[in-house]
């Protein structure tokens, strides 16, 4: 079976106001207020939680790794209890998700959030079951752009794992799909998106209603 494996932040939702509200939740606990705001982080928001307390001490001048390693069980808890009270699913993705799985493809998610996270975003979206298998970022010992996870999600999916396709947001998807060998698809929707072309995916992906059209095209250039 081929499969397309889906990363989750800022290719499948937009999950930035959740997770800017989590790491603001710390910076007031450490008397500086919200320091990140929705409107000017939701890229540094999508590349995780350690990423957003390192910048936002960078930009107090207060860096400081113990800190940001301190802090970031409580920027996971406080993320857990509102997950999903901003985020949204990005325009026509289950719908392509569910062509794609109409086609024959296995569809899934490999993702750097933590697995039992993702999980139970994916299940506040309702949109859970639309995905055979996920794979997070403490699922294996490794994770993204270690190629791993990548095959990993395409094994239990009962797939190929050199007959996968990587939809993705950033550059890590791009490195973790060149390590794989395999096709990735960078979309341009997201607060990055101007960004993707310089990584020279196979593809640049502007709208959910191509994609199943261009995942064929790709599979057909590949093959």
């Amino acid at each position: 079976m081929r499969t397309v494996v889906f990363d989750l932040d800022g290719t499948l939702a937009d999950t930035s106001g959740d997770l800017l509200a989590a790491a603001n939740a710390c910076f007031r606990d450490m008397g500086f207020g919200d320091v990140l705001g929705v409107g000017r982080d939701e890229a540094i928001a999508l590349r995780g939680g350690r990423a957003m307390l390192t910048a936002g001490l960078e930009r107090l001048g207060r860096m400081d790794a113990v800190v940001v390693d301190r802090y970031y069980p409580m920027l996971l808890e406080a993320y857990g209890r509102a997950i999903a009270d901003h985020t949204v699913l990005y325009p026509g993705a289950l719908e392509a998700v569910e062509v794609l799985a109409s086609r024959g493809y296995g569809v899934g998610i490999c993702t750097n959030k933590p697995e039992a996270l993702a999980e139970q975003l994916m299940q506040a979206l309702g949109a859970r079951d639309a995905f055979g298998a996920l794979v997070g970022a403490d699922t294996l010992p490794v994770r993204k752009p270690d190629p791993e996870p990548l095959r990993e999600t395409a094994r239990r999916l009962g797939g190929d794992p050199a007959k996968t396709i990587l939809i993705g947001d950033s550059d890590t998807d791009r490195n973790t799909a060149r390590a794989a060998g395999v096709p990735s698809v960078l979309v341009t929707f997201g607060p990055s998106g101007a960004d993707m072309a310089a990584l020279e995916p196979e593809a640049l992906l502007e709208d959910y209603a191509d994609l199943p059209d261009l995942v064929q095209e790709l599979i057909g250039r590949n093959s």
